[in-house]
């Protein structure tokens, strides 16, 4: 269920990234759809591990890969967004950097085609930590942000589990992981050693208008401290915030002496004692990885300070 590389410390550079836990079942997973997907997540491993190569920031890769991954329409965000039960989207993203934990998030917002370029300019262009719904709106155009239509953000997919969703609560019957919920994320260490964390989504499918997740809320969803970790999560995102799951993860590590992989462990762990599924990533100062789960699966992929590269799907 998760994954841990060590490193050397004479080279320091390394990217995790997430498209969401709850994956599309295997029996459902065609091998054009995994190819699609795999793809998708290689192309952002790529846009964030270049970044680092040529020294880049760690704030820099995150918003790269992440970005690649709101492009997407199979990712839950930007692009692929889900829908809300009101037939819209309305999108959440943060950004966080771990040396002087500055931070920028934006909840509820439309229209804006990279909710992640708004969250970092929140953080590096404004006094606010989050800025909400038609004021973050008011900001992206005001430094001439892409926006985009409703028809940019409508996918088939997206409107086909609205409508499972909805059956489904009529129905009273279960629904899957993969229309519950889903998340893009990225966690990096570049080569000055300072960690940085980005998340975006487009929420749970047919939530109500106007709920914000754990994404955008720093300590929860997204959180990154260079004297412990970064941390991006995915999931049932009330969980989550009730567990402050990323900075839950970082004062284990700081105050308990856990290791990354036992942390992380420990959190999911609370995350699902209180009745929530999910994923996180997540990368230490060291740069070593771990990436817990406990649904079917979680889009995730890296690459370790040792350059190898690995995609996966399934446990």
């Amino acid at each position: 269920m998760s994954t841990i590389m060590s490193t050397s410390r004479n080279q320091r550079c390394a990217l995790v990234i997430h498209g969401g836990a709850g994956t599309i079942s295997p029996d459902r997973l065609t091998p054009e759809m995994e190819r699609d997907l795999r793809a998708g997540l290689d192309q952002a491993l790529a846009a964030g591990h270049t970044v680092l190569q040529d020294g880049g920031s760690s704030v820099d890769a995150v918003v790269a890969a992440v970005r690649v991954l709101e492009d997407d329409p199979l990712f839950n965000a930007g692009r692929g967004a889900v829908f809300t039960s009101a037939g819209t989207h309305e999108m959440d993203a943060a950004v966080m950097e771990g040396k002087n934990l500055a931070a920028g998030a934006v909840g509820c917002v439309k229209g804006i085609r990279n909710p992640i370029l708004v969250a970092r300019a929140v953080m590096e262009k404004s006094s606010h930590v989050m800025i909400a719904g038609e004021g973050a709106e008011e900001f992206a155009r005001e430094l001439g942000l892409e926006m985009a239509g409703q028809e940019y953000f409508y996918t088939a997919q997206r409107w086909e589990a609205l409508e499972r969703v909805r059956k489904s609560h009529a129905e009273k019957s279960a629904f899957s992981d993969q229309d519950r919920h889903g998340t893009v994320g990225a966690v990096a260490l570049d080569l000055a050693g300072n960690l940085a964390a980005a998340t975006s989504t487009g929420g749970n499918t047919n939530k109500r208008p106007g709920r914000i997740g754990d994404t955008p809320v720093i300590g929860a969803g997204t959180y990154a401290n260079n004297k412990t970790c970064a941390v991006s999560a995915t999931g049932d995102g009330e969980f989550f915030m009730r567990a402050v799951a990323g900075h839950e993860l970082s004062a284990l590590m700081q105050y308990g002496g856990m290791t990354l992989e036992d942390a992380a462990r420990a959190v999911i762990d609370n995350v699902a004692a209180l009745g929530g599924t999910g994923g996180l990533i997540a990368i230490d100062s060291e740069g070593n990885i771990a990436l817990p789960f406990n649904t079917t699966g979680m889009y995730r992929g890296s690459v370790g300070v040792d350059g190898q590269t690995s995609i996966a799907i399934y446990k």
